[in-house]
C-alpha cells in the first residue's frame, strides 16, 4: 500500500483505563476479527495477563479501514501496557509509531502513569489524539475529565473524543481522528533496506521472531539479512505482519509493521533496539539510533530449587530476555544457594511476573533472595565498585562513601487524603518539592525520594492511606550520598545469606526486629534453643529466642529430697547445651519464611 494511507499509532493510559477493551472494538469495527471470533482482550495473548487482568507486553496488529471519504487506509496499532513496571514496553511501542491515542478513563480522570506516558509521547514528537472512555458508565464525569486533559495537553474542548471500549461509541470518531491527524510514515522505498527492532521472540521451530517496524526500502522473502549491533547474518525465512496472529505476506515495504522470521538459533545474535539490514549491502547502511538503556531499579538473586538446573535456568532467563527486553541478569554464586543470576528489574511487579513466567512456560521453579536497589561504593584506595548485592558489599573499614539512588516520584491523590500521604513519605525519608492542583478535588504532589524506599511496599501503602485513589509514577534522578549498612539475619548462629540485605542505616533496627520477629513466628522448634539475631557488623541489633522443646524428667519422682529433683534437671540442662552445640546452624528454613520476609511488612 502507498505510503500516504499508512497510519501507525498505539494506545498510551493509565493501567485499567481500557486500553485493551478499546482495542478490541477497533479490531471488531474494522473487520479485522470476525465477531464469532471474538474475545475481550484479545491482544492480551499471555495467559498470567487475563488472569490478573493487566497487560504486561505490547502487542502489534494491522487494520484495513475505509474511511467516510471512501480512501482505503491501513492502520497499523500496538497496545501498551499500563503499569510503571513496563514503562520500557510502553518507550518502544512510541519509537515505531507516528501517533498516539492518549485514553482516559471519565470515572477516574488523569492518574499519575497517564502523565508519564503522554510526556514520553511528547518527547518523540507524536501527534496526541486524547479520548474520555467508559462514558457509557453511569458515574462517569465527561466535562470534569474534559477541563483536566485541557489543562494538561493545552488542547481545546472539541479536540477531546468521547468514546467507550466496551459499547463501540465513539469508536468510529476516534478511526477518523486517526487517519486525519496522525502524519504518514516518512521513509523511502528507494533506499536500501533497513528496519528496527522494537520486540522480538523465542520459537523452538522458527528460532528467533523479530518484531519490526521497516523504515527505508522493502524486502522479499527469503533474502538475506544482517543485524548491526551484533554483526549475525540470516535469512527472512517468512515476512508478513499481526492480524492480530501472525499472517505471512512475504513481503514488507517502508512504514509497514510486521514480523521477520530469522531461524537463528543463537538468542544473542538479535537484540531490541537493534538495526536489521539487507545481508548484502550492511556496510553501506547505516545504522537507526535505537533505543535508550534500560536502567535496572531493583536486583534480585535467582537460584534454581535444584542445583543441577543451572544450565535449565540460564537458557529459560535467555529466552525471556528476548520477549522481555528490560530484564538483565548476570551470573552470581551463593555459597548457600549455588550457581544462579543476579537479575535487574523495573520494580516488583516486574519480579513477580518474571517468576511466574518462568514457572509456567519454562517449568523452572526457583528461589529469590531479598530484592534490593543497586549502590555505588568508594573504598579507601579510592576504587569505585558498584554494588547489586549484599555479598558483594565491601567490608566496612574499607568504605570511604556509599551512595544510593534517588528517584524523582510523583503522586497523584485526592486532596483530604494529602496530611496521609505527606507522612507516609516523609516516613521514607522523602524530599517535598512542590504541589499542582489538577481541579479543585485532586492534586499532583512531586517527590524526591530514595529509590529504595520507593520500590519495595511503598506503593500497597500508599494505596492504604488513600483508600486506594492515589496513583504513583517514578523514575530514577541520580545517586546520592548515604550511609547504607549491611544487615545480616543469624540463624542459630549461622548467617542466612538469603536473608542479608542492604539499607540505610536508620532503617536498620525497625528493619532487624520486623525480620527476626517473622522468623520466630514461622520457624518450627527444635529439641534446642533457637537463637535468632539481626545484626550490623558485629553490633546486635534485634534479637529473639525460640524456645527448645522439654520432657518432663521430674515427672516419675514421688517424693524424698529436692536434690534429686535438681541433679535430673542439672543432667537436662547439660543435655540441651550439648545438643545446641550440635545443632548450630542446622535449622531448616522453610520457603513459606522467606516469602513472609521478602514480603515485608
Amino acid at each position: 500500500m502507498e505510503q500516504s494511507r499508512i497510519r501507525n499509532f498505539c494506545i498510551i493510559a493509565h493501567i485499567d483505563h481500557g486500553k485493551s477493551t478499546l482495542a478490541d472494538r477497533l479490531l471488531e469495527i474494522t473487520g479485522t476479527i470476525e465477531k464469532r471470533k471474538m474475545k475481550e482482550q484479545l491482544l492480551d495473548t499471555m495467559d498470567l495477563e487475563r488472569e490478573r487482568g493487566i497487560t504486561i507486553k505490547l502487542q502489534p496488529a494491522r487494520m484495513s479501514y475505509k474511511a467516510k471519504d471512501g480512501t482505503e487506509y491501513e492502520l497499523n496499532l500496538i497496545d501498551t501496557p499500563g503499569h510503571v513496571d513496563f514503562t520500557y514496553e510502553v518507550s518502544r511501542s512510541l519509537a515505531a509509531v507516528e501517533g498516539a491515542v492518549l485514553l482516559v478513563d471519565s470515572t477516574q480522570g488523569v492518574q499519575a502513569q497517564t502523565i508519564a506516558n503522554l510526556y514520553l509521547a511528547i518527547e518523540q514528537n507524536l501527534t496526541i489524539i486524547p479520548v474520555l472512555n467508559k462514558i457509557d458508565l453511569p458515574n462517569s464525569d465527561v466535562e470534569r475529565r474534559a477541563a483536566e486533559l485541557m489543562q494538561l495537553i493545552g488542547c481545546k474542548r472539541e479536540e477531546i473524543l468521547s468514546a467507550s471500549g466496551k459499547s463501540g461509541e465513539g469508536v468510529l470518531e476516534i478511526l477518523e481522528r486517526v487517519v486525519k491527524e496522525v502524519p504518514p510514515p516518512q521513509g523511502s522505498r528507494e533506499k536500501p533496506f533497513r528496519a528496527m527492532i522494537f520486540d522480538s521472540k523465542y520459537d523452538d521451530y522458527q528460532g528467533v521472531v523479530a518484531y519490526i517496524r521497516c523504515i527505508d526500502g522493502h524486502i522479499e522473502k527469503n533474502s538475506g539479512v544482517a543485524f548491526k549491533a551484533t554483526s549475525a547474518v540470516g535469512s527472512a525465512l517468512d515476512i508478513g505482519y499481526m492480524n492480530p496472529q501472525h499472517f505471512s505476506s512475504g513481503h514488507m515495504e517502508a512504514g509497514d509493521i510486521g514480523y521477520l522470521v530469522t531461524g537463528l538459533k543463537d538468542i544473542g545474535a538479535v537484540r531490541v533496539g537493534d538495526t536489521v539490514v539487507s545481508a548484502g549491502q550492511a556496510a553501506e547502511t547505516e545504522m537507526l539510533p535505537g533505543y535508550k538503556e534500560v536502567r535496572p531499579m531493583v536486583y534480585a538473586g535467582l537460584f534454581p530449587q535444584e542445583g543441577n538446573e543451572y544450565e535449565k535456568l540460564r537458557d529459560a532467563i535467555l529466552k525471556l530476555k528476548l520477549n522481555d527486553a528490560a530484564l538483565t541478569f548476570e551470573p552470581e554464586h551463593s555459597i548457600a544457594l549455588g550457581f544462579g543470576f543476579r537479575v535487574g528489574l523495573l520494580g516488583m511487579l516486574h519480579l513477580e511476573i518474571v517468576q511466574e513466567r518462568l514457572s509456567r512456560e519454562f517449568n523452572m521453579d526457583v528461589v529469590i533472595t531479598t530484592p534490593s536497589v543497586g549502590y555505588e561504593v568508594t573504598l579507601t584506595d579510592g576504587t569505585e565498585v558498584s554494588v547489586k548485592s549484599p555479598g558483594g558489599f565491601p567490608d566496612p573499614s574499607r568504605i570511604d562513601t556509599t551512595r544510593e539512588p534517588w528517584a524523582r516520584v510523583d503522586i497523584l491523590s485526592p486532596k483530604e487524603y494529602l496530611g496521609n500521604v505527606m507522612a507516609l513519605v516523609q516516613d521514607r525519608r522523602g524530599i517535598y518539592k512542590n504541589t499542582e492542583y489538577l481541579d479543585t478535588t485532586r492534586a499532583l504532589l512531586h517527590y524526591e525520594m530514595p529509590l529504595a524506599s520507593v520500590i519495595v511496599d511503598f506503593y500497597d501503602k500508599l494505596k492504604g492511606v488513600t483508600a486506594g485513589y492515589a496513583s504513583l509514577n517514578y523514575d530514577f534522578m541520580d545517586f546520592r550520598d548515604s550511609d547504607i549498612v549491611k544487615l545480616t539475619i543469624n540463624v542459630a548462629d549461622e548467617p542466612v545469606e538469603a536473608l542479608a540485605t542492604l539499607l540505610h542505616t536508620s532503617e536498620a533496627q525497625r528493619r532487624g526486629k520486623e525480620i527476626v520477629e517473622t522468623l520466630k513466628e514461622e520457624l518450627p522448634r527444635q529439641q534446642f534453643v533457637i537463637k535468632l539475631q539481626a545484626s550490623v557488623g558485629a553490633k546486635i541489633i534485634a534479637s529473639e529466642k525460640i524456645s527448645a522443646f522439654r520432657k518432663d524428667v521430674t515427672g516419675y519422682l514421688y517424693g524424698g529430697d529436692v536434690t534429686r529433683k535438681m541433679k535430673l534437671l542439672e543432667k537436662q540442662k547439660k543435655g540441651k547445651k550439648r545438643m545446641l552445640a550440635h545443632g548450630k546452624g542446622s535449622v531448616e528454613i522453610p520457603p513459606d519464611a522467606f516469602i513472609k520476609v521478602l514480603r515485608r511488612g
